[in-house]
């Protein structure tokens, strides 16, 4: 399947972290962009309209949380976009917290690349055929 004309924003405060998921979803040639912090990805948004955000939740200036509230709310643009959470943060707590606020799903760092796989192919298919 061709996912070459899918925008996706990569959302860590941690150039490293970008960098590594980044090369991880290489393979599907996104058009990828990356923001630092929360406030910066959905100023992003508005302007980018991604299709995909690959989300961090522990950041400076607006966490992902709030991110993700924000952009559930309508304040970026569509509050359907496809979130992905890709966080250290990985207590039953904060992934309910997150799936409660909205997203799409939720994946535990270290990532682990064929599981990161599996779910955007998995979710930009759903897009697709909606």
């Amino acid at each position: 399947m061709d996912f070459s004309q899918f925008k996706v924003l990569l959302v860590d405060d941690v150039v490293l972290n970008i960098k590594v998921v980044d090369k991880m979803i290489s393979r599907y040639k996104f058009q990828t962009r990356a923001a630092s912090n929360g406030e910066q990805a959905l100023k992003m948004i508005r302007e980018e309209q991604p299709d995909l955000i690959l989300l961090d939740l522990m950041m400076p200036i607006m966490d992902g949380f709030e991110t993700l509230q924000r952009i559930r709310a309508g304040e970026a643009g569509d509050p359907n976009v496809i979130v992905i959470i890709l966080s250290a943060l990985n207590s039953e707590k904060d992934i309910i917290r997150g799936m409660n606020l909205g997203a799409n799903d939720f994946i535990t760092k270290p990532v682990i690349m064929q599981r990161l796989h599996n779910v955007i192919e998995k979710q930009l298919q759903q897009k697709m055929q909606a």
